[in-house]
């Protein structure tokens, strides 16, 4: 009784405060308590309580795609712990998806030095102050070396025979064509043959070149069939080109195939001497490289390669490179004779030639004809008969004496391995937990083609159950886009040139996808977001933003970033603009920080320039360090395929899913993901957290 009585006691009006606040206040300090335990060790802190929460909070905004909010959580929860290394490390991570990679570094580094992370966050680290420095671009002129291959043997099963040409496919898979046991197979990153297709009704007669022209069929050039052979994009055989002769439209031995921007296709004829050129109905046109007053005449031509209104073709007997124009007159030469000995395949890759000479893969500078070399194969008997570029920025060489497809990176590649990131974690249907991860090289090339038996994904160093691979996003048919229109002056006479523009790539959406459009003037504004059939119509009128003598375009590009970070997986800007800039249109925002901002979250930026003249250098280091192009207004093509390239531009996402057995203390527990992904000798790792749904 003296017990009721002493409580009794207690609750008398004098107490009364105390005793409400212990009774409404007792279950959240309980609850804080809980998360105490879960994701900052044994802290039994009022501090850590609060920190707790904020952090969870930061990780809900940064699943969001909401940067800016996770970073002013994750500020909060520092404020009560500054010290506490996992938060920094999300910190870094909100700061890095917002385009601010200097912040980013500084506070993985604060905890990379306190001993937290291991090797994981010092790669990570690495690799983005490697990426600040050298940018996104790439050059050919570069070492590269083995990083795995497919035998033509897999034990005592004939796989293809003296593979002689390889094609790389926008998916990450291959065409490999075989001159031995005369077939065209299909294979994907892992070696696994997805198709094989043994050419016509009857057969292939000798295999050399394989090429993809711009309609997407296939074409095929027979060396002891004298013809050409057109397929399908799939693979159906069409129709045969040429026949065997010394006529106009006829060849003996035809070896490499190119075909320039009018869709005209050129094939070394080796045994006539000659340059065969058909249009892009197969029907035969002219010849060239015969021996005139200013030219001796081809002897052996092997490889060949456009570059716009240039021709190159090597010379397998003088061992040199002469350039013509598209219509077969002889220009120049580009490499002097006897510098190779015995040049075959040459294919085009940004400024350079990719050469095969027997051992070596040489590349040829276009602009003075300067040589460098790529890669050997050793002292071992080897013949390499072409080396390709694919979409993951390797080059696939086939080697016809030792009867392999190499697959050659560039050495910091194969010695740094994989950049993983886990970028979204979804668990609103726990226990099945869904995850984007993307996979990129370190010089933020993403990696395409890969599959289930890539991925390994474990929780607390578990492995989960019921791994699968949802979908790639570069099988992804649809994009959303976001128009920025300048709105200086110098757009005021650009009326006429900038409806037509909007109006036909929107039209060119065929209605997919949603469409914004942004405003650059002195305030950004969003003027327009829905369906593409809105813009059917559009008129510079139907714009309230005004013309500004100052545009801030800093702001308009992540305005317009904003709207697509929780759109499609596949997004744009496109950039309207006569090429100007006003004085202060990045004045809050760097070109760096907005180079970052776009490239970490995935999102191109093509620029449409609406005046002839060169654009200014911002917009162009835009452009360079940026996934996307620039196009003219009124380029031949028009400006319908603008989104097709965008579509077609590859995406390392991929999105998985697994069911997890971690214990989620009523939805307050921080529960520990890794995501590994191996790729042939190369792999790379992730690690992150998430909170289950509170119950």
């Amino acid at each position: 009784m003296k017990k009721f009585t002493a409580v009794g006691n207690f609750f008398n009006k004098k107490n009364f405060g105390k005793a409400f606040a212990l009774i409404f206040f007792l279950p959240f300090a309980f609850c804080f308590d809980l998360y105490a335990q879960t994701a900052f060790g044994n802290l039994h802190t009022k501090e850590a309580s609060f920190a707790e929460v904020e952090f969870r909070r930061g990780v809900q905004a940064y699943y969001r795609n909401s940067f800016n909010d996770a970073v002013m959580q994750f500020e909060k929860a520092l404020s009560y712990l500054p010290n506490e290394n996992l938060i920094l490390e999300w910190l870094g991570k909100a700061y890095y998806r917002s385009g601010i990679e200097g912040a980013a570094i500084d506070q993985w580094q604060f905890a990379s030095d306190s001993g937290y992370g291991g090797l994981l966050l010092k790669n990570r680290i690495e690799v983005v102050q490697e990426r600040r420095i050298t940018g996104a671009k790439q050059e050919s002129a570069l070492r590269y070396t083995e990083a795995g291959g497919y035998s033509g043997k897999n034990g005592e099963i004939l796989v293809f025979s003296q593979p002689v040409s390889v094609l790389p496919n926008p998916d990450g898979t291959m065409w490999i064509l075989s001159y031995g046991s005369n077939d065209l197979l299909c294979m994907d990153v892992n070696g696994k043959v997805i198709e094989r297709i043994t050419g016509p009704i009857n057969g292939f007669d000798r295999p050399v070149d394989i090429i993809r022209l711009e309609n997407e069929k296939l074409l095929v050039s027979e060396s002891a069939g004298d013809r050409l052979s057109l397929f399908s994009a799939g693979g159906r055989f069409e129709k045969y080109i040429g026949a065997k002769g010394r006529g106009l439209g006829q060849m003996i031995g035809p070896q490499y195939l190119a075909q320039d921007g009018y869709g005209n296709i050129f094939v070394t004829d080796f045994g006539n001497c000659r340059v065969d050129v058909f249009d892009v109905n197969g029907e035969p046109l002219f010849s060239f490289g015969q021996e005139n007053a200013r030219f001796p005449g081809l002897q052996g031509p092997t490889g060949i390669a456009v570059d716009g209104e240039r021709i190159f073709v090597a010379d397998s007997v003088s061992g040199s490179i002469y350039e013509f124009d598209r219509f077969g007159n002889y220009v120049d030469i580009l490499v002097q004779d006897k510098t190779f000995r015995k040049p075959e395949s040459m294919k085009k890759w940004g400024n350079y030639l990719v050469v095969c000479d027997r051992n070596k893969i040489i590349s040829v500078d276009i602009r003075d004809g300067s040589i460098f070399e790529n890669a050997t194969t050793g002292n071992a008997p080897s013949r390499i008969t072409s080396a390709v570029p694919d979409i993951n920025g390797n080059i696939l060489v086939t080697d016809f004496t030792s009867n392999e497809v190499y697959v050659m990176s560039k050495m910091t590649e194969v010695i740094g391995g994989l950049f993983v990131q886990i970028e979204q974690v979804n668990a609103d249907n726990f226990p099945l937990v869904t995850m984007d991860v993307r996979v990129e090289n370190r010089r933020r090339q993403p990696l395409v083609g890969l599959h289930d038996i890539n991925f390994y994904v474990s929780e607390n160093k578990r492995p989960v159950t019921d791994l699968k691979l949802i979908g790639a996003v570069s099988a992804n048919d649809v994009a959303d886009i976001t128009f920025v229109i300048d709105r200086s002056y110098a757009m005021k006479g650009f009326e006429t040139e900038l409806q037509e523009a909007v109006r036909e790539i929107a039209l060119s959406m065929g209605g997919k996808g949603t469409v914004s459009v942004v405003c650059a003037g002195q305030i950004p504004v969003t003027e327009y977001r829905g369906s593409p059939e809105g813009l059917r119509n559009f008129t510079c009128k139907a714009l309230k933003s005004s013309y500004s003598k100052d545009c801030q375009l800093d702001l308009a590009f992540r305005l317009a970033a904003n709207e697509l970070v929780t759109g499609e997986k596949k997004r744009a800007v496109i950039y309207l603009t006569s090429g100007t800039v006003t004085p202060s249109a990045f004045a809050k925002y760097g070109l760096s920080n907005l180079t970052a901002y776009l490239n970490n979250n995935s999102i191109a930026l093509s620029v449409v320039q609406l005046d002839s003249k060169n654009v200014s250098e911002e917009v162009q280091y835009l452009c360079n360090y940026t996934a996307g192009s620039l196009y003219y207004v009124y380029r031949p093509e028009g400006l319908s395929s603008i989104v097709r390239d965008i579509i077609k531009l590859p995406s390392g996402i991929y999105q998985l899913s697994y069911k997890s057995a971690l214990p989620t203390n009523m939805g307050r527990a921080y529960m520990p993901v890794e995501a590994e992904v191996y790729l042939m000798n190369r792999s790379g790792t992730d690690e992150t957290g998430y909170f289950a749904p509170l119950q």
